[in-house]
C-alpha cells in the first residue's frame, strides 16, 4: 500500500498588470500556522490507522554517497506478515535498521504505530548475559518485577501496619494483580520452557560465549517472543521459526 501524500494546497493570487494582454503574475503565499498544523494533524490520523508508516524514505551512505533506499512509500495493517525479498546489498536490513529506530540517518518519514513497542533481530544478535537463562529472562523482567513487587507487598501486610498504610498496600495489590491477570505472569516459568522447547534452545546454563550463529538467533527469538512486541522485525531469522 502506499501512503498518499500530504501536501500544501498553497493559494496562488493573481494581479493583472498594467497594459493590456500583459501576462497574469502569480505569487505562493506561504502555509500559514493553522495550515501547518492541520497538516500535521492529518498525517498524525493517517499514522494511527497503520502498524507503520513511511513516506518518502531515503537513506544515502554518507561516505560514498550511494543511494541504498529511494522514495520508499509504505504502510501496513497490524496482523500483517511481510517478506523484504531481494538481491545482497538492495537495502533490506537498511530498512530493517531504520523501521526498528537503530538508524536515523535517513531522508523522510518512518513511524510505527504511536505507543507501539517494536522487537528488532539484526543478522547478527548481541546477547547480554553470561548464559542462555539470563538471556531469556529478560525477555520476562517487565512481568517479574511486577511478581517480585507483588510478593514484596504480600509479605509486608504480614506486618503491623496503619490502617492508612494497608489500604495503600491493598490498593497497590489489586493494581498489581490486574497486570498479572492480564499477562498471565503466573506462568511466567511454563512460558519459557515453551519458548525454549519450541525454538530447540541450547540448555540454560549454557555459556552464550561458545553458541554457534544459530543457537544465538534461536534464544534472541525466543527472548524477543517472550517481551510480547507489538511488532517483530527479524532481519534472516533463516529456519529456526
Amino acid at each position: 500500500n502506499r501512503v498518499p501524500a500530504i501536501r500544501s494546497m498553497s493559494t496562488l493570487r493573481g494581479k493583472k498588470g498594467g497594459k493590456k494582454g500583459s501576462k497574469q503574475q502569480y505569487k505562493q503565499s506561504a502555509p500559514t500556522k493553522a495550515e501547518k498544523q492541520g497538516r500535521a494533524d492529518a498525517f498524525d490520523a493517517l499514522t494511527r490507522k497503520f502498524m507503520f508508516t513511511i513516506q518518502g524514505l531515503t537513506k544515502t551512505l554518507p561516505d560514498s554517497g550511494r543511494v541504498i533506499l529511494k522514495n520508499i512509500n509504505l504502510c501496513f495493517y497490524p496482523g500483517a506478515k511481510i517478506g523484504v525479498v531481494g538481491m545482497n546489498g538492495s537495502g533490506k536490513s537498511s530498512l530493517l535498521r531504520v523501521m526498528a529506530g537503530v538508524d536515523t540517518g535517513f531522508d523522510g518519514t518512518a513511524v510505527p504505530l504511536p505507543g507501539a513497542s517494536i522487537g528488532y533481530l539484526a543478522q547478527e544478535p548481541h546477547l547480554e548475559g553470561p548464559t542462555v537463562m539470563d538471556c531469556i529472562n529478560q525477555g520476562v523482567a517487565k512481568g517479574q518485577e511486577v511478581l517480585d513487587r507483588f510478593n514484596e507487598l504480600g509479605a509486608k501486610c504480614a506486618e503491623p501496619l496503619e490502617d492508612d498504610e494497608m489500604a495503600a498496600v491493598m490498593a497497590e495489590m489489586a493494581e498489581l494483580q490486574d497486570k498479572i491477570d492480564a499477562g498471565d505472569l503466573w506462568e511466567i516459568e511454563r512460558m519459557k520452557e515453551r519458548a525454549m522447547d519450541a525454538l530447540r534452545c541450547p540448555p540454560g546454563d549454557a555459556d552464550v560465549n561458545v553458541l554457534s550463529g544459530g543457537e544465538r538467533r534461536r534464544v534472541a527469538i525466543a527472548k524477543l517472543l517472550l517481551e510480547n512486541h507489538d511488532l517483530l522485525l527479524l532481519d534472516e531469522p533463516t529456519n529456526h521459526l
